[in-house]
């Protein structure tokens, strides 16, 4: 995008908020409007509370709107004079308007923005100065209520600059009817050399794959896989680590499965969804939210679901990994920044408003004192009976941080060609040692040879 350009859609942005100011009405969740400035400074009528006015302004997408809605309208049972207004902008639009409002030194950006964890450090590295620092304000004292990996994606250098919210601790969600049709037991299965031999028997017995991949255009597998060994595109110091043994040995596992006919090729989420519904595939490997998916689309197949754990690489290994989640920020430009900081607090370490977002959103929750609600001991009739909530909790404490850094989408890039060459046949070493030279290309940085 041309400097003039992006000088106009600023410049139109900018004039899109100023012709907002002032505007009134109630939100859907009852948190009433009072008139912000671009920055979501507020006016000061007095509240019930006897407090000035203040209207917080966020950005988000999708269910996370309903959460903070619900939220605000808990939280001002105690704080009246604190009101939001949610925009539902989307998800690529968020982060549109976040860089061009970053780029032109806070003009226009709200008082909380959502963003998703893998994009966090790419803002902190491209806009240092960009986000206020949560650990001046005091969060330093609760995040010891957060696990290791989420206080890693959420802060850079010992600060915190992002409040941890939903994460995405993984599983195999599992058909049982065609493990059973198959006389495969999943507690058998700890490594993914088990699940290779269960999943060429339930392919013989049903006709259904072992598990879906967009083979050419998305590497989630890939991505959990190298999670649970503690690796990732890159090492902590930001060097490329395609070469790391770990990661060849993640690539030539899926490889194996590749060429043995068991991972069904789809188009994208769509594609994925439709092997929920249709039962081509035995297994899907994701994240805790996808639950909430199978639930609203797969509504026929109650009661022949489960889910187990990832298989390790070998006897006794490590299980856990993560798949999406995402945390809240607070642009340093906010006028509103210690308003917005206690409410967020509020939001990210209230047990009840965690719960709220995971019983009505799916959004499963990183503060670890929401796991005492009897919800994540609870039986799941969807899933026959088993508490997986108990079962992606339990999971939490040992999922490695993953390093993603502000190249993190050109490095998903090169690992989606890497991916692609081995399902059509290349070796994963020389597929990944390629792709590592071409991702050095295209960002400067360093490759780590082994």
């Amino acid at each position: 995008m041309s400097k003039v350009w992006k000088l106009a859609v600023l410049l139109l942005a900018l004039s899109l908020v100023l012709a907002a100011c002032g505007g009134g009405g109630d939100n859907a969740q009852g948190a009433t409007s009072t008139g912000s400035s671009q920055n979501g400074s507020s006016s000061s009528s007095p509240s019930s509370d006897g407090k000035d006015a203040v209207e917080l302004t966020a950005w988000a997408w999708n269910v996370n709107v309903g959460a903070l809605n619900e939220a605000i309208a808990m939280y001002q049972k105690d704080h009246p004079h604190v009101s939001l207004k949610v925009e539902d902008i989307g998800r690529l639009d968020v982060y549109d308007k976040l860089s061009t409002g970053l780029a032109a030194g806070g003009a226009g950006l709200p008082d909380i923005v959502l963003v998703e964890d893998d994009r966090i450090h790419g803002y902190l590295d491209a806009f240092p100065n960009g986000f206020a620092n949560l650990s001046e304000l005091g969060f330093d004292e609760y995040a010891h209520l957060f696990p290791d990996f989420k206080k890693g994606l959420t802060s850079l250098d010992g600060v915190f600059y992002a409040f941890p919210f939903d994460s995405g601790p993984t599983g195999m969600f599992y058909r049982r009817d065609l493990f059973e049709q198959a006389g495969v037991d999943p507690e058998a299965i700890e490594t993914w050399d088990d699940f290779f031999a269960a999943a060429q028997d339930i392919k013989k017995a049903t006709g259904a794959y072992a598990f879906p991949a967009d083979k050419f255009k998305d590497d989630a597998n890939f991505r959990m896989m190298m999670n649970q060994l503690g690796v990732y595109y890159f090492d902590e110091n930001g060097n490329i680590d395609f070469n790391n043994p770990k990661v060849v040995q993640a690539l030539s596992m899926l490889k194996k499965f590749g060429d043995a006919d068991l991972v069904k090729d789809v188009n994208g989420w769509d594609g994925t969804v439709s092997a929920t519904i249709d039962g081509s595939v035995a297994t899907i490997p994701f994240g805790a939210w996808y639950y909430g998916t199978i639930i609203d689309q797969a509504k026929d197949t109650e009661g022949k679901w489960g889910v187990f754990l990832l298989p390790a690489f070998e006897k006794g290994g490590n299980r856990a990994a993560n798949l999406g989640g995402s945390s809240w920020m607070i642009p340093a430009s906010s006028k509103n920044k210690e308003e917005a900081y206690k409410f967020m607090l509020y939001f990210s370490t209230t047990p009840e408003v965690q719960i709220m977002a995971m019983e009505k959103y799916g959004l499963f929750p990183s503060l670890s004192t929401a796991y005492d609600s009897p919800l994540f001991e609870s039986e799941v009739p969807f899933f026959g009976g088993q508490k997986i909530w108990q079962l992606f909790t339990d999971e939490m404490p040992d999922i490695p941080t993953p390093y993603y850094t502000k190249d993190y989408a050109i490095a998903m890039d090169e690992a989606v060609k890497a991916q692609a060459d081995i399902f059509n046949g290349r070796d994963p070493a020389e597929a990944l040692a390629e792709a590592a030279e071409r991702l050095a290309g295209r960002t400067g940085r360093e490759v780590n040879r082994y």
